[in-house]
């Protein structure tokens, strides 16, 4: 009976211990999938500012174009208006040559 009772006891001890070994596994597993979803994590953010300043780079591109586009506007106008000047000026002094 004495015996049965150690066998009984070391079998249990030794379930016991195959269990820790495989919470411990587990346990590694679960750690190891945590650890690589903070990496991935970890990528998106790195990414995700990359593409934050990549978007006010082309934002301050596309402003200085806007920029340039209008300053070259203006000054198209600022021309026209000046040869809108000068043509009334010569119609006005041709006027004036004839009318003497």
């Amino acid at each position: 009976m004495k015996y049965i009772a150690l066998i009984l006891l070391a079998l249990t001890s030794l379930s016991v211990i195959g269990c820790n070994k495989q919470k411990a596994a587990i346990d590694a597993r679960t750690d190891a999938t945590k650890d690589a979803i903070d990496g991935r994590k970890d990528s998106v953010d790195a990414a995700a500012e990359d593409a934050i300043k990549q978007a006010d780079a082309n934002a301050k591109i596309n402003k200085a174009n806007i920029d340039t586009a209008n300053a070259r506007v203006q000054a198209d106008l600022d021309a026209e208006k000046q040869k809108a000047d000068t043509a009334a000026a010569a119609e006005k002094a041709k006027v004036d040559a004839l009318n003497k």
